[in-house]
């Protein structure tokens, strides 16, 4: 990559090492990752936890470079079709210098932009914020790093989500920040550890209750879902393969209760 910078009456060509990411893959169309929205979906390499349940278990490590101006030709290719652009993985915010070219460059071809994340680096995230180069943060907590009370490794882990947390709730209330989501991918027995983490979650966040899957494990079902989130005293959104993403209101046991299609 060059750039060129005019020094009187002299042009001085500076070469630039380019910017690489370790790739994992492309979507060129999804509806699912964003609702509401068609877009593309980069897959970055690499994750610093290992979740027992991870659906891209095959790229959490592994080595596949590549220049970050190749995938900016793929989000090229999908450009007539979508109207933005999600960063998944894997962990993007491991790969700060690739996620923040590729996000600057989808906002200047007039893309909005997602990520997908688990929180774990904090200062990515105030950094992408503080340039207003992302337009929508997913951020997936998992429930069984009580943000308050794990140990060891998890314990770290939560202290840094928990500081995701706060700055990516600062950055929405702000309007640094357009869209804000909390994912909790739940299982069964997960509705303890839910409680736990829920009352970090301020009431203006959207709160999604993810249906898990793994082989061998039953899956919630919606009505399991209702059954957590009458438990929350607050909306939230349930996601399940079966009925996709509903906006859920109220308890049960209360006259108001609702639900519509989010």
């Amino acid at each position: 990559m060059k750039t060129v910078m005019k020094t009187g009456h002299q042009s001085v060509t500076a070469v630039t090492d380019p910017v690489r990411i370790n790739f994992a893959g492309f979507v060129p169309l999804s509806t699912v990752d964003w609702r509401g929205r068609s877009a593309c979906v980069i897959f970055f390499r690499g994750c610093p936890v290992r979740c027992w349940y991870c659906q891209n278990p095959g790229i959490q490590s592994g080595t596949d470079v590549k220049d970050c101006m190749e995938i900016l030709s793929m989000i090229r290719s999908a450009e007539l079709l979508i109207s933005g652009v999600v960063f998944s993985g894997g962990e993007a915010t491991m790969q700060p210098d690739a996620l923040r070219f590729l996000a600057d460059h989808a906002k200047q071809m007039g893309l909005v932009t997602g990520l997908h994340t688990n929180g774990v680096f904090p200062e990515v995230l105030v950094d992408l914020i503080s340039r207003k180069l992302i337009d929508l943060i997913a951020l997936d907590i998992k429930p069984d790093w009580n943000l308050n009370t794990v140990k060891g490794k998890e314990r770290a882990l939560g202290d840094e989500v928990k500081r995701s947390l706060a700055l990516c709730s600062s950055g929405y209330r702000e309007g640094s920040l357009p869209k804000f989501e909390v994912v909790l991918t739940l299982f069964p027995g997960s509705s303890e550890q839910v409680a736990s983490v829920v009352p970090d979650v301020a009431i203006d966040v959207d709160l999604v209750l993810q249906q898990g899957e793994y082989t061998g494990i039953r899956a919630l079902q919606f009505a399991d879902l209702t059954a957590i989130a009458d438990e929350l005293h607050r909306p939230v959104r349930i996601r399940t393969r079966e009925q996709g993403e509903i906006w859920y209101e109220g308890n049960r046991n209360c006259r108001n209760a609702g639900i519509r299609e989010g």
